[in-house]
Order: structure tokens, then C-alpha cells, then sequence
């Protein structure tokens, strides 16, 4: 069964790494065909087919890389390297110098695989530094994660509890509504929004949203539970 193209990434990425190259073709090709803006991906895919001599492959392999990432030196040197090895010296010196002069203007690449464990590892400090009760320093972490990877419903669901927390109510209420904009089938957000609602004494509101979550997956044990709250006699 096929885990995905994160498991093929690592896998194709640690055969590359030991010259399996067999190996790595297979898996690299299926990441390829999944997540095709992945420059890292095309680099590794290029120097393979190099090494098995179809030089075509190659250079498309390094110019779709270069298409992702314009500032990726490494694969615009391997691109000249082979133009330079099969005579087209012409194409070799304009990538070269095409190379310089994009670097003149550089700006900061992350393939988006690496983007979204960079943008966890802060979304994890996030967490340690709520559960300590630092919620501003919390806010600092979500938000660089999401500079990473805007489209982290849990990381954006993370940062409206914080403000709930905080007792910033609109904010809340904005990142948990932007997080059911990206993912409206989630119910993690809905349910904390009904509970934002709640803590804000907008009861019909949150019995809204609650309900929602419940009609769609009537087996949502924190939905209901909120609702039974809700429900109950006070």
C-alpha cells in the first residue's frame, strides 16, 4: 500500500543519499508525479539520470527544478555541466550566466516539504510555551509556522485557542473561522469555535456550530460532550 509522498520523499531522498540510485529513481518519480514543485526533487531525479546517461531527461529534470526555484545554483551548474559535455557550450555559458545574475537578485527557497517540518517544529514550541502559560510567545511561534505553511488547519486552530486563552475573542474567532475557510469539513476548529462562542456567553452561536460537527460526524465525542454542557441544567 502506497503511505504517501512524504514516505516516498524520505525514502527516495535516503537512496539518493547512498547512491542507491535504482532505488531512489523509484520512489523520487513517484513524488514527482504527486507534489511537481518540489525543486530538490527534480535535482536528484536530474543527477540520476545523468549518471544513467539519458541527458535529455536530465536536462528537463534541471530546468523544471530551475522553473521552481530560479536562485537553485547547484542545479543550474548541472545543467551547464551537461550542455559543456555534450558541446552546446552556448546553452552551458547562458545558464551560467543566467545563474549570476539571478543571484544579483536572490531570494530565500524552501521546497514546501521542508517549509511544513520547519513550520511543525514551530508549532511545537508553540505548544510548550502555552502549556507554560507564555501565550504571547505561543502567538510569536504559531505565526511564524504559518508564514511557513498558511494552510495548517491544526497550527491556525492552535493559535485561535491561544487567543482564546488570552481572552482576545475576535482574534479567536478570525483564526478558527479562517481555518474552517481552508478545511470546512474539520470539524477541530468548528468545535472551538462553538467553544469560543460559549466563553464569550453567545450560546445560540455556539450551539450552532456544534451542532454542525454533530449532524456531520455524529460519533464527535468533544462536540457532545460541549452540547450535553450546554444542554444541561445550571
Amino acid at each position: 500500500m502506497d503511505k504517501g509522498w512524504q514516505h516516498n520523499y524520505d525514502l527516495g531522498k535516503k537512496a539518493f543519499e547512498d547512491n542507491n540510485y535504482d532505488s531512489a529513481i523509484l520512489y523520487l518519480e513517484k513524488v514527482s508525479a504527486d507534489k511537481s514543485n518540489f525543486a530538490d526533487v527534480f535535482n536528484m531525479l536530474g543527477l540520476i539520470y545523468y549518471s544513467n546517461s539519458r541527458f535529455e531527461d536530465a536536462i528537463k529534470a534541471f530546468k523544471r527544478a530551475l522553473e521552481i526555484n530560479p536562485n537553485y545554483t547547484e542545479v543550474s551548474l548541472n545543467l551547464a555541466v551537461i550542455y559543456n559535455e555534450l558541446g552546446q557550450f552556448d546553452k552551458s555559458t547562458e545558464v551560467y550566466e543566467n545563474a549570476r545574475k539571478t543571484r544579483r537578485d536572490a531570494q530565500s527557497y524552501l521546497d514546501p516539504y521542508v517549509k511544513g517540518k520547519l513550520a511543525k517544529m514551530d508549532a511545537g514550541l508553540g505548544v510548550i510555551y502555552k502549556d507554560l502559560g507564555f501565550y504571547a510567545q505561543a502567538v510569536e511561534e504559531y505565526r511564524k509556522a504559518l508564514l511557513l505553511s498558511p494552510d495548517f488547519v491544526d497550527i491556525k486552530t492552535s493559535l485561535g485557542v491561544v487567543y482564546r486563552d488570552m481572552l482576545d475573542y475576535e482574534s479567536s474567532v478570525r483564526e478558527l473561522d479562517e481555518a474552517l475557510k481552508i478545511k470546512p469539513e474539520y470539524s477541530s476548529p468548528r468545535v472551538q469555535l462553538g467553544l469560543t462562542y460559549y466563553t464569550m456567553g453567545q450560546q445560540e452561536k455556539a450551539k450552532t456550530e456544534w451542532l454542525k460537527v454533530i449532524r456531520a460526524e455524529p460519533g464527535d465525542k468533544m462536540a457532545q460532550m460541549y452540547m450535553n454542557l450546554l444542554l444541561s441544567p445550571r
